[in-house]
């Protein structure tokens, strides 16, 4: 019995001693600092690294690249250079933001040949900045651009330069692009002689063409693009280049169905300029071709000049008028323009446009957005056109000056109206106070 119990409380002591050491041993344990490993920065793989960098602006992206080795690196990879916008002006006389004549270096040193989308921005008017963009333009002899665009925001510029000096500049990207798709040009001094250069090394690839005020070009160089360039499906030009021959040319069987085109009337000199007339037949057999185009037109004409437009069925999509249009020409678009979706009207005069706005509503059954401004319509011919027109007009912009009350309609009943036919709340727009 002695034995048994000395032996028990020999087990029960060795049981307590190993708990006792075990607990001591977790509690050291549980003493001790736990270390966390910093991230290696500079071993992220080169592709998160890219894909971090392509949301980061600029400026941001080059202080990124000074990091460490790596970065820059992946700074300089071609997947952040096919894109690329130079902004270009006189830091001398402007405070506009420009793009660093180092960085302008570095990329025609580095990545001339990795550009694809690039656009000049011209912030400023001065000749200094366009020539600026030329001379850029002139170094891309190892570019292979896709897009490229040509923007000044504050006109003339690009019209300052010499037109040799111009047409240079932008030859060397025509001839050794080889892949243009899409060509933003205007308010610049191409002329004909440089098309015919663009169109004999991107005729496989040009599908977009803008080249609003180019006084240099005629209708035979934008008809010999039309003619060649069977991919084209977007083109904004002037009305003075629009012709019955680029009409049916862009109606061959061999060209592309037209998505959108866009024609500038616009007249400097009232009564100075003769505008031509297009025959029906040429605009119906583009229709019949491109069924499904957006045909917009933006007017800037004297009221003595609109003659030769809405004689006849025209299949505009989207009518904008900058200056002032009479009740005669508004009645004419309600009776020739059954494809309208869009019209916006700048200035009128004092004669009340009711009988004109109901027959737009009558006749233009896909009109879906209005704009009037210094118009004038009575509010129960206003009423009315919504009433006809319906919840398709997605887009209902009137000042409320334009809206006239009458013995039917106040002001403050109007827009209950209006948005009861609508089918949305809808108010008259505000003239700004200040």
């Amino acid at each position: 019995m002695k034995r048994g119990r000395k032996t028990n409380e020999a087990n029960s002591s060795s049981s307590e001693g190993t708990a006792e050491k075990e607990f001591k041993r977790h509690k050291v344990a549980e003493k001790k600092p736990t270390v966390v490993q910093s991230p290696d920065w500079a071993n992220l793989l080169q592709d998160i690294i890219l894909q971090v960098f392509q949301y980061l602006p600029l400026l941001d992206r080059a202080h990124a690249s000074q990091v460490c080795r790596s970065w820059n690196q992946v700074f300089h990879m071609p997947d952040l250079w096919r894109c690329f916008e130079f902004e270009l002006n006189q830091p001398a006389t402007s405070n506009l933001r420009t793009t660093h004549p180092e960085l302008i270096k570095q990329i025609i040193k580095r990545h001339s040949n990795h550009l694809q989308y690039v656009s000049f921005k011209v912030v400023d008017s001065s000749k200094e900045s366009a020539e600026a963009a030329c001379d850029i333009l002139s170094q891309l002899v190892n570019c292979s651009l896709k897009t490229l665009g040509l923007i000044s925001t504050a006109r003339p510029s690009f019209m300052d330069l010499p037109k040799s000096h111009f047409i240079s500049a932008l030859t060397v990207v025509f001839v050794n692009s080889k892949s243009l798709s899409s060509l933003k040009i205007d308010d610049t001094p191409v002329d004909d002689p440089s098309l015919k250069v663009l169109v004999a090394n991107n005729s496989d690839t040009l599908k977009l063409l803008k080249m609003s005020s180019c006084p240099h070009v005629s209708p035979a160089g934008i008809l010999c693009v039309a003619d060649q360039c069977h991919g084209l499906r977007e083109l904004a030009l002037n009305y003075h280049l629009l012709s019955d021959e680029l009409l049916l040319a862009l109606s061959s069987e061999k060209h592309v169905r037209l998505e959108h085109l866009r024609i500038d009337v616009v007249s400097e000199n009232p009564g100075q300029t003769q505008f031509h007339a297009i025959q029906k037949s040429s605009w119906d057999a583009f229709i019949k071709h491109s069924p499904k185009v957006n045909l917009v037109m933006y007017f800037f004409l004297y009221e003595e000049e609109f003659d030769p437009f809405f004689r006849y069925e025209t299949p505009v999509t989207h009518l904008y008028f900058g200056r002032s249009v009479s009740k005669d020409v508004l009645g004419r678009v309600g009776m020739t323009c059954p494809r309208l979706v869009e019209l916006v009207v700048c200035a009128n005069g004092l004669r009340p446009l009711d009988e004109e706005l109901i027959c737009i509503a009558e006749r233009c059954k896909f009109l879906s957005a209005v704009g009037l401004g210094e118009c004038e319509v009575s509010c129960s011919a206003f009423v009315e056109f919504v009433k006809m027109c319906g919840g398709r007009l997605s887009q209902l912009s009137i000042m409320e000056e334009v809206l006239i009350p009458d013995q039917k309609y106040s002001l403050e009943q109007i827009h209950w109206e209006v948005s009861k036919h609508l089918g949305r709340v809808w108010f008259p727009d505000m003239m700004p106070t200040w």
